[in-house]
């Protein structure tokens, strides 16, 4: 794959449009992207990952809007890269989600991410997909590249590989599993892991169930089980075998206990029999000769009963003869009151007080009643009118009230109009210099802040041209003492060797042991590995301190630089003059045009109130001359009805009082004629029924009333009667019934029985028979528990087999892809094998470049042994890597490298694993890699031995892009793209 161009707006911290033009950079195969931190070098690669895969890198690829913070609000963020893959030249267009400023109104809205996909074919461009996901898809399987893969080989993030260089072995799984995509030898040991614990949990429960069932059984069986599993079938076949034979033996002693019990119980019956007989026939005796006694009480009571039933029949009559005197008493009471209250009434009552009377009264009334109902409707109407004669009086003085007040409000308010369009007229001439005087002072307050910067960016320039000195002089003090001691360390390396000879063992450099002339170091000593990689960490320190200083220094000289051209030649001081006078023109501008707001908003309420007044003082008159006409028409009206309605009502106050009156005389008259009559009818029934209760206690038997009285008797005594003579009957009936019966006769021949010993035997021979039973019971459930538990403890014991089976296979499988089982002698997991192959061929190609970086003395190796920071697990190993040191034949951990030396390890590194991991996505060609920072520890000497291995990457036409803010990098690499920021945005130049 080979990028072309690349475009940017609104993105990141780019404002405007910036092109990059990857063609003309790629011409001389090296480029450097350099700018001071901060300026975006870092953006020029997150575009170029946000254009393929809608996505960048890192902790930076969660920002909530790519938008640039620089652009101008309603600027659309947009990415465009054109590259070539695979022979086929393709160019993106991506834009970010962001938010949009709404072209009504206020507020923004949402813009959803899009993407446009073109290929060009036949010298014209044509679309290939505007949908994210189908874009996704076609640019994966054209590069066969995952975003992290792709970072990783087109990218070459040197921090990352750095931290791969040093990490623990889980942690280069995780970068190597995401980098290959062999999670699914991980997930296979996540399924066995499960899969074995799974199992276990099983096994544990089906044993579980064993002991329970175990338990059970010597529970029932009243015998401890054994400890071995292997006896639990045997135990509980001889268990089960000896309570059944028990059982047997116990059934035979039980059945002749239950006979003695069935004998004792039967003699105890017979004898409670005997004795019952014997009782019964001296109640049956006793109770006879009590009847012969008292058979003359039974008589009496018969005719008693019989004078009860002849009363009986008589007192009907008699209580129907009282109701009809009661109902007479209360006919003559109600005469009597309603006649009180008509006795007033003229011509309506008699003496005698007689009906016909009472009725013709009555009849009077009605009829009046009935003309005056006729004259009702003119009296509703008068009333009506009365009341709308009042309510438009009142109307007619309002109105006229409310006239009088509008009119003179209509007269007050022109001249009021007419003074305040004056006072606005004058008032808007001074309030229109606003925006003039806002327009200026904006711009005087930006110069001011640009003066304030400018002095500001002075004193911090002065103390990083201090800073940027000392670190010159701190990096050519350092540098200059590492060379001189490597100098030494090279010129006495033959008297360093020497001090390791010993007499008698071979030399290791001519193998001979002799050694007749060893060499000897000069007066100022050997120079120590330790103190050599000291003075070059010591170095690499202060050269990346003296980068850091002139970077800072010309960093603040470009702010300050900006910062006097936007002050336009002002000092803060006359600056703030001038924004103070601003200030106070301003303020006096918009304090007359919030005057001249207030009199506009007066002037327009005295307009409307003046054309409100008119219209309501000409709606006003129109009512007036309406509500004085219809108060005269309904006055005239109503003074007729008065006329007429005074000569019907009488001396009544009015028609609906005399009707009211006459209705209410006429409904007393006709009670009091009902009530006459209703006395009538009273006094005729009474009468006859005493008459006829007198017949009929004649003809019973009785001579007098009282009599009658006398006999009667209530239903509860008639009761109470009936049911003696039914006792004493049944009584006797019982003694002869009793004395009648031979068994009874048969029994008084017998003896009296001893119930008491008879019961004692029964009760002895009953505790003997149900313990016998009991015991039986407890021995045949027992042996019927044990046979079933007995078969459960087979079903569960078959089943437990299999599963042990299945669990030793699991737990087996489980522990050899975990690396602790004893089998797995590395003891390396599955996964970290899987991917020791992929990182002994990225160690093989990172090695071919480090030779050459390092000068021969650096190789990398790979181990299954674990590091120091791997754990104590015994599968914690399997991805381990060491530094091979040639100059003295030591394997180091690469924690120990220096700062530069850890730079071109992790390089070489990058570069390998970009190889493998090209390889592993199918071999796609890439044509454009990206080198990201860490230059700054090299010395000169490596710096160039780098140089020249990135150089060979430009074989085959690749081209190879260093990201850097290392000034040195700009001397040796003349095609660079230089990355600018400021207060308006990013931009990017071209060199070269």
């Amino acid at each position: 794959m080979r990028l072309h161009t690349l475009t940017v707006q609104a993105f990141g911290p780019f404002a405007d449009e910036q092109r990059v033009d990857f063609d003309r950079l790629s011409a001389g195969g090296l480029f450097l992207v350099h700018g001071p931190t901060g300026a975006g070098k870092t953006s020029v690669l997150d575009a170029v990952c946000f254009a393929l895969y809608g996505q960048v890198p890192g902790t930076r690829g969660a920002e909530r809007s790519f938008k640039s913070d620089h652009a101008p609000p309603d600027r659309e963020p947009r990415v465009d890269l054109e590259f070539t893959v695979a022979g086929r030249r393709l160019r993106i267009r991506r834009k970010p989600a962001w938010l949009r400023p709404k072209k009504r109104g206020s507020g923004t809205t949402r813009q959803n991410t899009k993407v446009l996909v073109m290929e060009q074919r036949a010298d014209r461009w044509e679309d290939v997909t505007n949908r994210p996901d189908e874009a996704g898809q076609f640019i994966g399987d054209l590069l066969g590249l995952t975003l992290p893969q792709f970072c990783q080989i087109v990218l070459l993030p040197q921090g990352d590989f750095a931290r791969f260089l040093r990490a623990r072995a889980e942690d280069r799984r995780q970068s190597l599993e995401r980098i290959f995509n062999t999670r699914v030898f991980r997930d296979v040991e996540d399924w066995l892991q499960s899969h074995a614990k799974q199992l276990r949990y099983q096994v544990q429960s089906a044993q579980e169930r064993v002991h329970e069932t175990a338990g059970r059984i010597s529970e029932a069986g009243r015998s401890p089980a054994p400890s071995d599993p292997e006896e639990l079938s045997a135990w509980a076949a001889e268990l089960a075998a000896v309570t059944a034979a028990t059982a047997r033996d116990a059934a035979t002693v039980a059945a002749g206990a239950t006979g003695a019990r069935d004998a004792a119980l039967d003699a105890r019956e017979a004898g409670r029999r005997t004795r019952e007989r014997q009782d019964r026939l001296a109640r049956a005796r006793l109770q006879y000769e009590e009847s012969g006694e008292r058979a003359e009480e039974r008589a009496g009571i018969d005719v008693r009963l019989a004078e009860a039933e002849r009363a009986a029949s008589v007192l009907p009559f008699l209580e129907a003869r009282d109701r009809s005197y009661t109902e007479l008493e209360k006919a003559e009471a109600t005469v009597a009151e309603r006649v009180l209250l008509v006795r007033g009434l003229p011509g309506a009552v008699t003496e005698p007080v007689a009906a016909g009377p009472l009725e013709g009264a009555e009849r009077d009334r009605r009829d009046e009643t009935a003309r005056l109902d006729a004259l009702l409707g003119d009296a509703e109407r008068h009333s009506s009118l009365g009341h709308t004669v009042t309510a438009l009086t009142g109307r007619l003085d309002r109105l006229r009230e409310e006239l009088d007040g509008t009119r003179q409000k209509v007269a007050a308010l022109p001249p009021e109009v007419e003074k305040a369009e004056e006072e606005l007229l004058r008032v808007r001439e001074r309030a229109a210099r606003a925006e003039v005087e806002q327009t200026a002072l904006e711009a005087a307050r930006r110069r001011l802040a640009a003066a304030e910067e400018h002095t500001a960016l002075g004193r911090e320039l002065a103390a990083a041209e201090d800073a940027a000195r000392a670190a010159v002089d701190a990096d050519q003090n350092t540098r200059e003492h590492a060379l001189r001691l490597r100098e030494r360390r090279t010129s006495h390396m033959a008297a360093e060797l020497a001090g390791r000879l010993v007499g008698g063992e071979p030399c290791s450099v001519c193998g001979s042991p002799d050694h007749p002339a060893p060499a000897r170091p000069a007066e100022e000593g050997l120079v120590t590995d330790e103190q050599e990689r000291a003075a070059q960490a010591e170095a690499d320190t202060a050269a990346a301190r003296r980068s850091e200083a002139e970077s800072a220094e010309a960093a603040l000289r470009e702010r300050r630089k900006g910062a006097a051209a936007r002050a336009e030649g002002h000092t803060v001081a006359s600056a703030r003059e001038e924004v103070d006078a601003r200030v106070r023109a301003l303020a006096r501008a918009r304090s007359a045009a919030d005057e001249a707001r207030r009199l506009e908003k007066a002037v327009g309420e005295l307009t409307a109130a003046l054309e409100r007044h008119r219209e309501r003082e000409g709606d006003l008159v129109r009512q007036e001359a309406q509500v004085r006409t219809e108060l005269d028409h309904k006055a005239a009206q109503r003074d007729e009805l008065a006329r007429k309605l005074d000569a019907a009502r009488g001396d009544d106050p009015g028609i609906g009082e005399r009707i009211t009156r006459l209705r209410g005389e006429a409904d007393l008259l006709r009670a009091a004629a009902d009530a006459v009559h209703a006395r009538e009818r009273a006094a005729e029934e009474a009468r006859t029924a005493a008459a006829e209760a007198e017949g009929r206690w004649e003809e019973a038997g009785f001579g007098s009333e009282g009599l009658v009285r006398e006999a009667a008797l209530d239903e509860r005594e008639r009761r109470g009667l009936r049911e003696r003579a039914r006792g004493l009957d049944r009584l006797r009936a019982a003694a002869e019934a009793d004395l009648a019966d031979p068994e009874l006769a048969a029994a008084a021949a017998e003896p009296s029985p001893d119930l008491d010993a008879l019961a004692s035997e029964a009760a002895l021979a009953a505790e003997a028979a149900d313990h016998a039973v009991s015991w039986r019971s407890g021995l045949e459930e027992r042996a019927r528990r044990l046979a079933e538990l007995r078969g459960e403890l087979g079903v569960r014991l078959s089943g437990c087999e299999p599963l042990l089976r299945e669990y030793g296979v699991a737990e087996g499988m489980r522990a050899l892809t975990a690396g602790t089982s004893a089998d797995n002698t590395d003891g390396v997991r599955l996964s970290a094998y899987v991917l020791a192959a992929r990182l002994e061929r990225v160690v093989a190609a990172a090695n071919d470049r480090l030779l050459t970086m390092s000068d021969g003395r650096y190789e990398l190796r790979y181990t299954v042994d674990k590091a120091s920071g791997d754990g104590r697990s015994r599968s914690a190993g399997g991805l381990g890597m060491r530094v091979v040191d040639a100059w003295t034949g030591v394997e180091r951990d690469p924690a120990t490298l220096s700062g530069g030396e850890t730079f071109f390890s992790s390089l070489a590194l990058a570069l390998g694993l970009g190889d493998v991991a090209g390889a592993e996505a199918g071999g796609a060609d890439i044509d454009t890699l990206f080198v990201d920072e860490g230059f700054g520890t090299l010395d000169e000497d490596t710096l160039e031995e780098v140089l020249d291995v990135l150089d060979r990457l430009r074989e085959g036409g690749r081209a190879v892009g260093v990201v850097s803010h290392v000034a040195d990098l700009r001397q040796r690499v003349s095609t660079r793209l230089r990355v600018v920021k400021g207060a308006s945005g990013s931009r990017v130049e071209h060199t070269g």
